[in-house]
């Protein structure tokens, strides 16, 4: 964890919005939403991949393969898409999160328990760092994935089209 630079600010290190910041963008599933794009639609496929473990019965009893082979395949692809899409909304929620207690001019915290909520005013040289840090870092990351749920969007509408045709 990064210490803070204010030698008086009262919220505790782990609650300081710029080392939640740091310890969500190294976490497992938050660090792949920083990766290259490769990397990133990679892991994306991975996990679309995996779901496929889950929704390739369910589509199996549903429609047969051997009958119906283009339903089974676009009915398992768009369960899998679940399984993506619950991962994209898990991971645009953690960073907007974040982008929040970064972005906003106090901090909400908790000394000691959820009853004795105290905040804090953030002093110019800490918001204008903590803007930075979203500007250039958080706002990219979620503008990747606004993207890809659009382009999952574009997906299931395009499998929808083709369910018609077949």
């Amino acid at each position: 964890m990064i210490k803070s630079s204010i030698s008086n600010c009262p919220v505790p290190i782990e609650q300081q919005p710029l080392n939640e910041y740091e310890e969500l963008k190294t976490s497992w599933l938050f660090r792949d939403s920083t990766l290259n794009w490769r990397e990133y639609i990679t892991k994306i496929a991975w996990i679309w991949g995996l779901s496929w473990l889950l929704a390739g019965p369910i589509a199996a009893a549903s429609f047969t393969p051997q009958k119906h082979i283009g339903h089974f395949i676009l009915c398992g692809a768009a369960g899998a898409g679940v399984g993506v899409l619950l991962a994209l909304v898990r991971l645009y929620l953690g960073w907007f999160y974040i982008r929040d207690r970064l972005y906003n001019s106090t901090v909400f915290y908790e000394e000691s328990g959820w009853y004795d909520g105290q905040t804090w005013t953030k002093p110019q040289e800490v918001l204008t760092r903590d803007r930075l840090i979203v500007a250039y870092e958080i706002k990219p990351i979620l503008q990747r994935l606004q993207f890809t749920f659009a382009g999952l969007a574009g997906m299931l509408l395009i499998g929808s089209i083709v369910w018609r045709l077949i």
